[in-house]
């Protein structure tokens, strides 16, 4: 199979490091993006025999213009990217206050790292002088479909934050309307929504997932790759504008 070279934001979070994982084995080429120093060093750590196979880009994602800011680290190591997966989050934008209700600050942040950070960064790696862009792939949530069960969490108004899944739905529908705009380009866009994966959460809530999952268990870590890569293949060229549930059925009903 020929070398891909994916960027990846969120590359050092809990699915970004199964990502990064998964396309080194194969001996793809991967731009991992991180907000520090650190965390990318970490990565580097692991990675340490991948030779020029694995390019760290400091960036805090949340700034006005990372995107551009991206690109021009990518030009000027003569970098582009055929392959895009946009992954990064922030936990610490999901809190909720004690009166159960989400801040405007937390709101917009979540929403701005979810959807407006994805359709920057996309275009302007779609108008990249040179641009090599093919594929795009978004990662979701069962909640970007369907509103959260409350019979799975103790504390539901705090333990599923309501602008998670208002974000993740509007992904879903930043993922059609660029597969539209951007086919003319011949770039594909798509989108998993992941359901729950295992290993951070404790036994009694993966007991409680089971019983309202048809296939009665978390998803894990070592089902996440597999359809992102066959959304970033050609072998998916007739793809565009999919939400892919990868689920175990939790939106089913």
């Amino acid at each position: 199979m020929k070398q891909r070279t994916i960027l990846l934001t969120g590359a050092t979070g809990k699915l970004g490091q199964v990502l990064v994982r998964h396309f080194l084995s194969l001996g793809d080429r991967v731009i991992a993006t991180a907000r520090t120093d650190d965390a990318l060093n970490s990565l580097f750590d692991e990675h340490a025999n991948t030779d020029d196979q694995l390019i760290g880009i400091q960036v805090d994602l949340s700034a006005p213009n990372s995107g551009m800011q991206i690109c021009s680290q990518l030009a000027s190591q003569n970098l582009r990217p055929n392959c895009l997966i946009n992954n990064a989050r922030s936990i610490s934008f999901l809190g909720v206050q004690e009166n159960g209700l989400v801040s405007r600050e937390n709101f917009a942040n979540e929403y701005l790292l979810d959807v407006i950070v994805p359709y920057e960064l996309t275009m302007a790696l779609a108008n990249q002088d040179g641009a090599r862009l093919r594929h795009v792939v978004n990662i979701g949530s069962q909640y970007g479909t369907v509103a959260a069960n409350p019979n799975l969490y103790t504390d539901p108004i705090k333990q599923s934050p309501i602008h998670y899944g208002v974000a993740k739905a509007a992904l879903v529908h930043l993922t059609k309307e660029l597969a539209v705009r951007l086919a003319c380009k011949s770039i594909r866009v798509n989108c998993v929504s992941f359901g729950g994966i295992e290993g951070r959460v404790d036994e009694n809530f993966k007991q409680r997932y089971a019983r309202l999952c048809p296939l009665g268990r978390m998803l894990r870590e070592d089902e996440v790759a597999g359809p992102v890569d066959m959304l970033l293949s050609d072998t998916t060229s007739g793809v565009t504008g999919h939400v892919l549930a990868v689920d175990g059925g939790w939106s089913l009903w």
